[in-house]
């Protein structure tokens, strides 16, 4: 009971801050569009907020080490597991410009997806075609502009915490613009806020880290598959280092 009444809190917060926060996000974009062309100001307010959602929970411990992994001024794929909607949460807390990749349709969504859409981040309609050849095109475009690309490659989130196969899009990238692969892991989330659950669940540890980036030389020889499973087992292996193998 009491769980789901924090919940309900949380959740009247986010949307009514939702709605709030937009204006000066709006205000930011006015001021800054016509020199800041990566919308990097934006971003780091856009961070800011989305960041704001984990400071106000106490039962969530966050971690974040290897921030010095990701390199400011460079271009790279950075590449994540996805456990839980909090994923998102947690990486604003990166700090560092970058694009997400995200589905269409949360970029519809008022004031949230709205502010997605004025940080130009990249939009994806799963299962169309036209819409993946328009993404891979809208992140080449971010990329040679200097911003790196934010991949969730599992396209959706895992229900256990194992990491599901890796689709290629953002491996097709990296061997196409010869870039590295900055891979990132999250742990914890899945318990903390399951897919399919809203309900806040207890005191929870969650860590986010940045490993190396693995430069092009290292995968150039390799095919898009064989980079995509690389960078998996990359992942899967820190991730049961983390987690103890659970």
């Amino acid at each position: 009971m009491i769980n789901k009444t924090v919940t309900y809190i949380f959740l009247l917060y986010f949307c009514i801050t939702a709605i709030l926060l937009f204006i000066p996000a709006l205000i930011i974009w006015l001021v800054t569009s016509p020199f800041d062309k990566r919308r990097a100001i934006l971003h780091l307010y856009t961070c800011l907020w989305g960041s704001m959602y984990t400071w106000i929970v106490p039962t969530w411990r966050i971690k974040i080490s290897g921030k010095e992994n990701f390199k400011k001024g460079e271009a790279f794929i950075i590449v994540s597991n996805h456990q839980s909607q909090l994923d998102i949460l947690v990486a604003c807390r990166l700090m560092r410009l970058f694009k997400w990749v995200s589905k269409a349709e949360i970029l519809k969504i008022p004031f949230i997806g709205w502010t997605m859409r004025l940080n130009r981040y990249v939009a994806l309609k799963r299962g169309d075609r036209d819409s993946v050849e328009q993404m891979m095109l809208d992140c080449e475009e971010r990329l040679k502009s200097g911003s790196p690309v934010f991949f969730f490659p599992e396209g959706t989130r895992s229900t256990t915490g194992k990491v599901r196969l890796f689709k290629p899009g953002a491996f097709m990238l990296a061997h196409r613009l010869k870039l590295p692969i900055l891979p990132v892991v999250i742990s914890g989330t899945c318990e903390a806020l399951p897919k399919y659950s809203l309900t806040l669940n207890g005191t929870k540890r969650i860590s986010l880290k940045v490993l190396p980036a693995i430069p092009y030389s290292s995968f150039a020889s390799l095919t898009i598959t064989e980079t995509a499973q690389m960078v998996r087992n990359t992942v899967i292996d820190e991730l049961d280092r983390s987690t103890g193998g659970l």
